[in-house]
């Protein structure tokens, strides 16, 4: 009976030996093997995400439909229903945004329609027949319909961990989507240091009003002033607010290239200085930014300086520092780079 009970024992331990050996070796193991599957270069990397410590965020330095649709292919998860595709629609003057004709196929394949919201600062998109004459001169309802969401106002929607807002102003057209994709252009920000994915589903999705309220820390409904940090707090509530209500019904897709230290929301933004980088994507919105952030920090040094600068002048990191601490997501991340 002893002799049983002492070989159990060592059969478990030995179980337990040999599963944390192939943990260790669970994400090579996982790239490698999909590389295989892909036949090497030639095609992308057709990836079934595995359970993993960190977040993946994939990568392509390809910048074309095809390796927008690769990015998109390797998150794995299809989206439900009628399809929101989130993006700036560029502020007239300015011309870094997403060009139509490299994201078309991608939108058209899901059936998605473009959405937007005013803007709190003037400008013309500040109201929504301007808006939407703006969407069309910039090219994007030759590719697909385009609803401003905050054409009829805005909707509420609760986030009980806020540190400075516990709700978050969206369009009020935001519950007629079943689920969202969110295509950013990353790039610098004359307020927030950077905008990517958490900027895209925060301020990008905040109704006119609920922009006011982000900007001013949950004090104002008007105007875009407020305390700097607590701004990028806000901005990282107010995504929690919008991941809260859409669970997994949402995919992050962000575009390195025109990589101008100021936002497409400027009339006249600063001419890039870097070269174009890649695309990247994840189902984490916090590990997409910070990998974006470190492609940033990885470039040329001497030509990556100003807008390094700005994302440091406006203390940009704050917003995922305190995004993580809200358990939105992970500045840790495994990428896996794929053919485009």
């Amino acid at each position: 009976m002893k002799k049983n009970v002492r070989l159990s024992m060592f059969a478990v331990l030995c179980t337990g030996i040999i599963c944390t050996v192939l943990s260790c070796f669970g994400p090579p193991v996982r790239a490698a093997a999909a590389a295989e599957e892909s036949g090497g270069a030639g095609g992308p990397v057709p990836v079934t995400a595995a359970p993993s410590a960190v977040p993946v965020v994939y990568m392509t330095r390809d910048i074309s439909p095809a390796a927008l649709a690769a990015v998109y292919e390797a998150l794995g998860r299809q989206l439900p229903g009628k399809v929101a595709v989130k993006l700036s629609t560029g502020e007239p003057g300015g011309h870094h945004f997403l060009d139509p004709a490299l994201i078309k196929d991608l939108v058209q394949s899901v059936k998605g329609t473009i959405v937007e919201s005013n803007t709190a600062y003037g400008g013309r998109r500040a109201s929504t027949a301007m808006h939407k004459q703006v969407a069309a001169d910039h090219g994007f309802t030759a590719i697909a319909a385009v609803d401003i969401l905050d054409e009829d106002g805005s909707a509420s929607l609760p986030f009980a961990g806020g540190k400075n807002i516990t709700e978050d102003f969206v369009g009020s057209h935001f519950g007629n989507y079943d689920s969202y994709l969110v295509l950013s252009h990353f790039k610098g920000h004359a307020m927030g240091g950077f905008g990517g994915a958490i900027k895209n589903i925060s301020i990008g999705i905040a109704s006119s009003q609920g922009k006011s309220w982000i900007h001013s820390g949950g004090k104002s409904k008007t105007g875009i002033r407020g305390d700097q940090n607590a701004f990028l707090e806000s901005m990282a509530e107010a995504a929690g607010a919008v991941m809260n209500n859409l669970g997994e019904r949402i995919v992050y897709i962000s575009v390195m290239n025109h990589l101008s230290i100021d936002c497409d929301c400027s009339s006249n933004p600063a001419p890039p200085e870097l070269d174009d980088i890649g695309i990247l994507a994840s189902l984490d919105p916090v590990a997409l930014d910070r990998a974006c952030v470190d492609q940033i920090y990885a470039s040329d040094t001497r030509r990556s300086a100003s807008l390094r600068q700005r994302i440091e002048s406006r203390n940009g990191r704050h917003t995922l520092d305190h995004a993580e601490a809200l358990g939105l997501g992970s500045q840790k991340y495994e990428l896996v780079m794929i053919n485009g």
